[in-house]
């Protein structure tokens, strides 16, 4: 079983550690990115130069096939970066930008990224472009996925169209801001991973619902947390489910979850996208048997999970 992490100030094992395979992309070596040097991001030509240089090295680091190029290809898709200020007086910043677009230049996703005050621009070097990739590298990063797999899913000529799309029911039972955080969380790791996670079920082809427990656990001052996330097909058969179990302090997740949100969605996402993988790879039924009539998404999952999953190992209980 998959087991829930640990508190702020507890040990987190697995915290930027999510695996080899979790930082594998789900990026056609066919699209390269090129980042050309900014001309609208205040700066000189060669603090522009070195801007692209720190955020190419920020995205190789997140293997990200890029390059920085002045003269991009014509099938490259790039990353535009700009700057504006803001403020007025002592307090004015820069903020800069970053926009990615296609290979026909359409914008496809953008962000930004934190305030920086006008004088430490206006003098930036190196260290600072590094600090400030860093900081929207992983960003960029998760955009692209997101974008990738949306773009794959729409092209139904391709035998492999993408990660199907996935509804997102829903987080029930949790305490506090459970249901909202565990759902959110999941949903963006979820994106990670390379799924179009949405909150409808028009043109899903599986669901998703999470189920949750606190109960008091066997030690005095000690809960039990328990949540269950059930994989479902579009015509309502349940796949499989992932399991977490681990035991809190009395009344620690009767506000805010937090981290445990986070490392918890963290570490059954990759128990969500095993299901998945399974049930893309079952061969076609074959019998003539009539089926059992089941619920679509949305409903009651029919009650025997399809998959079973090999789980890591069980982190050490809650202190």
């Amino acid at each position: 079983m998959l087991a829930l992490a640990g508190c702020v100030d507890l040990p987190q094992p697995y915290r930027g550690r999510p695996g080899g395979q979790a930082q594998v992309l789900a990026i056609p070596l066919a699209i390269r990115i090129a980042v050309p040097p900014p001309e609208q991001a205040l700066l000189g030509n060669a603090q522009a130069t070195d801007f692209a240089a720190a955020l190419v090295a920020a995205l190789q680091t997140e293997d990200v096939p890029v390059i920085a190029s002045a003269t991009p290809l014509p099938l490259d898709w790039l990353v535009e970066i700009t700057a504006d200020r803001q403020g007025q007086g002592r307090g004015e910043t820069v903020r800069p930008r970053f926009r990615l677009l296609d290979a026909d230049r359409k914008p496809q996703a953008t962000t930004e990224g934190k305030p920086i005050p006008l004088e430490d621009w206006a003098n930036a070097d190196r260290a600072l472009f590094d600090q400030v990739a860093r900081e929207n590298g992983p960003k960029l990063t998760q955009l692209l996925l997101q974008v990738e797999a949306a773009r794959k899913s729409t092209d139904p000529a391709s035998l492999t169209a993408g990660p199907p799309r996935l509804y997102m029911l829903g987080v029930l039972g949790a305490p506090g801001d459970g249901n909202a955080s565990l759902g959110a969380r999941m949903k963006e790791q979820l994106g990670g991973q390379g799924f179009v996670v949405q909150d409808s079920a028009e043109g899903a082809s599986y669901g998703l619902q999470a189920d949750v427990a606190v109960v008091p656990a066997g030690t005095r001052g000690v809960e039990r947390v328990e949540i269950i996330w059930i994989v479902s097909r579009r015509d309502g058969e349940e796949l499989g489910r992932v399991v977490q179990m681990n035991e809190v302090p009395a009344g620690r997740l009767n506000r805010l979850w937090g981290d445990i949100a986070y490392v918890a969605a963290n570490e059954a996402a990759d128990g969500v996208k095993t299901v998945v993988a399974n049930a893309l790879q079952a061969p076609p039924a074959t019998s003539d048997a009539p089926k059992p009539t089941v619920p679509a998404v949305g409903g009651v999952p029919a009650p025997p999970p399809a998959a079973t999953l090999t789980a890591p190992p069980v982190l050490p209980p809650l202190r």
